[in-house]
């Protein structure tokens, strides 16, 4: 019997129960302590297996994920970001989008968090077990299409089609070449239906068109990606250069973007939701006359 003991840490690594044999001492001891019965000592060592084997998936999710850096959602300001329901945020979280195989886009002016809230759902969709991957927009269409140039798009499409939520980072900041407009549509129609897709962006969906190039491309992009989507618009001011303002280095613009949202219902450059086909009864032009601001509804 005590032999058998002995042997006990080779037999717990033999059936890779690394946790349960790294600690065995200890938890031993903890059962011996807490005058524990078989079943509930078997079950302690059973809790500390699967807490570490968790722990281990959820790191190597996260390391396969290829996040840029660590925006956990609790760390999100949501009393700097009023225009943001953090209950919705919050039902975002439980990631039943992701498990429908939905659409989320982000969108808003540059500074205001698009890329934390991003990164903070793609974190608590790997914690909930889904395959994540994050890519800026210009990797993604630049990978595309190089692996075109090399004759090996297929391989491209099947490595970003292939985890359950891709995350595409600043979408629209910079034109996109005609060609990678068509190649990120093959992409779009490949995870159509099949896994989900979270774009963050500057532009509204108004404006994809110019950012692709190509008109039809982006009516046919966003017909996909907006049959089964969630949208969150953020208005307000940039987190960047919030503390710059406070200090009087930048002067602050609060009166403007009160303005332009009282005149217009929203915040300035966005519309209040994405539409296909709407015209804008509104150009900037009138709309900044009517608000007295440089800002304006874009599509309603």
């Amino acid at each position: 019997m005590s032999g058998a003991v002995a042997s006990l840490p080779e037999m717990l690594g033999r059936l890779k129960l690394t946790a349960m044999r790294d600690r065995l001492d200890g938890l031993l001891d903890e059962a011996v302590r807490r005058d524990l019965t078989l079943p509930e000592a078997l079950a302690l060592l059973c809790e500390a297996e699967v807490a570490h084997r968790e722990e281990r998936r959820i790191q190597m999710g996260l390391g396969i994920a290829k996040f840029p850096y660590v925006r956990p959602l609790e760390g999100f300001d949501f009393a700097a970001q009023p225009s943001l329901d953090p209950k919705q945020v919050r039902d975002l979280a439980a990631c039943r989008w992701v498990a429908n195989g939905d659409t989320l886009l982000i969108q808003g002016p540059p500074g205001v968090g698009q890329s934390h809230l991003a990164i903070a759902l793609g974190r608590e969709a790997v914690q909930q077990g889904y395959s994540v991957l994050f890519t800026p927009a210009m990797v993604l269409m630049t990978a595309l299409m190089k692996g075109q140039q090399e004759g090996r798009l297929e391989e491209r499409l099947t490595r970003y089609a292939k985890p359950k939520l891709l995350i595409v980072d600043e979408f629209g900041y910079l034109p996109l070449e005609p060609q990678a407009a068509h190649l990120f549509f093959a992409l779009v129609s490949r995870r159509y239906e099949r896994g989900s897709l979270l774009v963050t962006s500057n532009r509204s969906v108004s404006e994809w068109g110019t950012v692709l190039n190509d008109a039809v491309v982006a009516t046919a992009i966003l017909d996909r990606l907006l049959h089964h989507s969630h949208v969150l618009t953020i208005r307000g001011d940039s987190y960047r250069l919030r503390e710059k303002r406070r200090s009087g280095l930048i002067k602050s613009n609060t009166a403007p973007a009160q303005a332009g949202a009282s005149a217009g219902g929203r915040g300035p450059g966005f519309p209040c939701r994405p539409r296909l086909g709407s015209s804008c009864r509104l150009t900037r032009r009138a709309a900044s006359r009517r608000a007295g601001t440089g800002s304006g509804c874009t599509e309603c």
